[in-house]
């Protein structure tokens, strides 16, 4: 069962990805991250950017912490999302096999070390980060529904989470 913590136990959890403040990120030596897109930032069925998404990388910006979106999504999806923001971003990404993460890392010129990933599934966002070599912080999903792509991936993830729970590793209060 070491296995399941060295590749699925996140660094850290939070519920929402705007609870991640840039002192959050600095206090632990952080100055890049890399975001999930789907379910950690908005729906999986919402095409843009909400003012909270919006403010939450500008407030990163203004404190000179670089961000990329790594997504599985195809590149309609990412790019519709990203580009009017003018938000780096990595589509077919793949995860959670390394290469894109590796690559985001690169894109920033920043390294892994001060780096972080930031998703809503163990399967592909911490699995892969941790892989990676990369901090990695759990939020919850920012909707109860997924795509049919998620399903199997969200029913071994509960399996995980109770283990991880029941040994007291992770614990949302609730």
């Amino acid at each position: 069962m070491k296995l399941l913590e060295k590749y699925f136990l996140p660094s850290d959890y939070v519920k929402h990805f705007y609870s991640i403040t840039p002192e959050y990120l600095k206090a632990r030596g952080i100055s890049a991250v890399i975001t999930d897109l789907d379910n950690t930032l908005v729906g999986f069925d919402e095409a843009h950017a909400n003012d909270v998404v919006i403010n939450w990388f500008k407030t990163l910006n203004v404190h000179d912490i670089k961000v990329t979106i790594v997504s599985n999504g195809n590149r309609t999806r990412v790019s519709g999302f990203c580009d009017p923001h003018d938000i780096d971003y990595i589509f077919s990404a793949g995860k959670p096999l390394g290469k894109s993460f590796r690559k985001a890392v690169r894109m920033m010129d920043v390294e892994p070390s001060s780096t972080v990933m930031v998703g809503d599934q163990l399967m592909t966002d911490i699995f892969g980060a941790n892989r990676a070599g990369l901090e990695s912080i759990l939020v919850l999903p920012v909707k109860k529904k997924d795509g049919w792509a998620t399903l199997l991936n969200r029913r071994i993830e509960r399996r995980i989470m109770k283990y991880f729970d029941r040994k007291g590793l992770i614990n949302w209060g609730e």
